[in-house]
């Protein structure tokens, strides 16, 4: 397995455990793996996830809270509704109240 599968793989088993209603960042992510500056390659990993329905991708926004992801999902408005559907309160594609719907894995898991 080529090290950025192996990286995607690690991020896919902790999206896999956000819980439904809550998200995460992509930086928060690349934290909790010790990787501080591989946000971006955590965004890949998502782009990556879209045909493994096991990876509940939707859970996964930019620090600020915004659906930048949003683009990669069928449909123009799928990412907001699924959170919408999982009670998250979204707005001019942000979620409002982020910390209130905030999961950090640094918080929430042990350390890698």
């Amino acid at each position: 397995m080529k090290d950025e599968e192996f990286f995607f793989e690690k991020v896919y088993s902790i999206v896999r455990l956000i819980p439904e209603g809550r998200v995460t960042s992509y930086g928060a992510i690349a934290k909790h793996l010790g990787a501080v500056r591989s946000a971006r390659m955590v965004g890949w990993a998502m782009n990556a996830s879209h045909n493994d329905e096991s990876v509940p991708a939707h859970r996964v926004v930019n620090r600020n809270g915004l659906l930048t992801g949003k683009h990669h999902f069928r449909g123009t408005k799928l990412m907001q509704q699924l959170l919408e559907n999982e009670g998250i309160e979204i707005e001019e594609n942000q979620i409002k109240n982020l910390e209130k719907y905030f999961w950090d894995p640094k918080f929430e898991l042990p350390t890698i």
